[in-house]
């Protein structure tokens, strides 16, 4: 779950479609040759559809829904959307809003008085725009024990919120995406409308807009006809079931169709559900303590591409993707589905560019890039920027001088070349941003600025390598209700518990570790330099949950 500094998201920057012919045959034509590989052989593939002036004009299968019996995708296969799941919470909060059944400044411990009483509290508009502070159940259940493929129940995800004590940040302090948020979400319907959840939804959205081959799954067993099961490709080449246990309400675990998407996505435009009060609410973008906008609204992004508003989310959970986006002065968009891993994302805004391409502005940000003269830089300047710098938990940056350019490697990353825009940035265009140095009072170099974030330099002469002896013990957390064996195996420390893979640890710095997996574990200690615990971090999702020596 880590945040890498290669950006995941690339959203689709040039693409080859285009050509100017507008008739269906081209456009068909040029659809079909983005989705190709998924048509070649018995492959899983993608579902889609695309709307134009609120009415579907495009939609098309490729691939196969289920391998073993060969059966293809088509606009109705039936699949899991992930976390395009949150629009459908968040509308369903707005009709709440918009009814004076809740408000967004309600504490949440007024609907849920399980959860801990934060100060300051968690209120409902926290968790629509993604601001509370809670961490999130993926990559925290994992820590506690959880495996791909296990089980995970809805009133286990509301039990593990309810055992949180501390937050990543402060209620409305940042905008960190989080799944825990939607679940407490769904739960508030379902506590405010007295109706369970997949009730809520099905009475008040799903059948009103035609949603027939649509619902949340809250049983592992219930028969879905045209159902799509989700396939990765292992390292033999093999396609491989990917097993998918979840029922989270709220956040993910809608099944759904290209079809039935396309006329949710076509409410954005004609507010059938909802009333346009409530749909515009939920459209509304979300504000940090200090003013600042958040694009995440309620359980959607609203944001520009290349020149026009858009609406738009993406997911991905055991193999499968999803994509929707819509463009509301067009009232046009894309609905993307699909049963392995892609990139949603790429894929759903290359298919827009295709058949929308006149409503597109140029793509300039790649030529903007490219135009930008380097400014040299001394080498005994470049040689001040050289060194480590910490951008989180477990997250390291190494500077380097190569002859008269610099050269970055983040941590677990491959090395890459920084260009100079001005004698403190340098633009990565692996990165797709600039990093600047700063300097202290005494014109030091001490950190440098990267997305905003103040990444402080590591003092390495200064970090104690204290021996391995210092950290074996037994640590347990009380919010996971799980304890974890730190051993030392010849010159490396292993951390075990009972369900998870054992994982070797690598110092990053001083006591700041690094586990196989991913894990960042960061040794604290008393005023005697005893090591008394350590703190799990597993990217900006999930910070710095305690776990105390046994």
């Amino acid at each position: 779950m880590r945040l890498p500094i290669i950006t995941a998201l690339t959203l689709c920057a040039a693409s080859p479609f285009h050509a100017t012919a507008q008739d269906p045959a081209s456009l068909e034509r040029r659809a079909d040759s983005l989705f190709a590989r998924h048509a070649i052989g018995l492959v899983p593939g993608v579902a889609v559809a695309v709307v134009r002036h609120d009415s579907v004009i495009f939609r098309k299968g490729y691939g196969y829904a289920d391998l073993e019996h060969r059966i293809p995708i088509t606009p109705a296969s039936v699949f899991d959307a992930a976390s395009v799941s949150k629009q459908f919470t968040g509308l369903a909060v707005s009709m709440l809003i918009e009814q004076g059944r809740i408000r967004l400044d309600d504490d949440v411990r007024k609907y849920i008085p399980e959860m801990y009483a934060f100060d300051p509290p968690i209120t409902i508009g926290h968790l629509l725009h993604h601001t509370s502070g809670l961490r999130d159940w993926p990559g925290a259940l994992t820590l506690a024990g959880w495996n791909s493929g296990d089980v995970i129940s809805f009133e286990q995800i509301l039990r593990f919120a309810y055992a949180q004590r501390t937050l990543n940040f402060a209620p409305g302090a940042e905008h960190t995406y989080s799944n825990t948020n939607y679940n407490l979400l769904a739960e508030i319907v379902a506590r405010v409308s007295g109706k369970m959840f997949r009730a809520f939804t099905d009475d008040n959205i799903f059948r009103p807009l035609g949603m027939s081959s649509t619902h949340f799954r809250t049983r592992l067993g219930d028969v879905i006809p045209n159902r799509s099961w989700s396939y990765a490709r292992g390292t033999d080449s093999v396609w491989s079931l990917v097993p998918n246990g979840l029922l989270a309400q709220g956040s993910s675990s809608l099944f759904t169709t290209a079809d039935d998407l396309a006329k949710w996505i076509v409410n954005y435009g004609t507010y059938t559900v909802g009333g346009q009060a409530a749909v515009e609410h939920m459209l509304a973008p979300g504000r940090l303590n200090d003013g600042s906008a958040v694009k995440y609204a309620f359980g959607v992004v609203v944001d520009t591409w290349r020149g026009i508003p858009m609406i738009t989310h993406n997911g991905g959970w055991a193999g499968y993707s999803s994509f929707t986006v819509y463009f509301p002065k067009q009232h046009n968009g894309v609905v993307l589905l699909s049963n392995t891993p892609i990139n949603p994302d790429a894929a759903g805004l290359a298919l827009s560019e295709i058949f929308f391409a006149k409503d597109l502005a140029p793509d300039s940000s790649a030529a903007a890039n490219a135009t930008r003269a380097a400014v040299a830089v001394p080498p005994a300047t470049l040689d001040e920027y050289a060194g480590v710098y910490r951008l989180g938990p477990g997250w390291y940056v190494r500077i380097r001088r190569d002859g008269t350019v610099l050269r970055v490697q983040a941590t677990r990353e491959d090395e890459f070349p920084m260009t100079t825009r001005t004698p403190q940035e340098f633009w990565i265009d692996a990165y797709g941003a600039s990093m600047t140095f700063q300097r202290d009072s005494a014109r030091r170099v001490s950190s440098l600025l990267y997305r905003g974030k103040r990444a402080p330099r590591v003092d390495e002469a200064a970090q104690r390598a204290a021996p391995l002896t210092d950290y074996v013990g037994t640590y347990h957390s009380d919010e996971l209700a799980v304890s974890y064996s730190i051993v030392r195996t010849d010159s490396t420390l292993v951390m075990e518990t009972f369900r998870r893979t054992p994982s070797a640890l690598t110092r990053a710095a001083g006591d700041d570790f690094i586990a196989a997996d991913g894990i960042d574990v960061w040794f604290e200690r008393d005023g005697a330099g005893r090591v008394t615990g350590f703190a799990a971090n597993l990217g900006p999702r999930n910070r710095n949950i305690r776990f105390a020596r046994r």
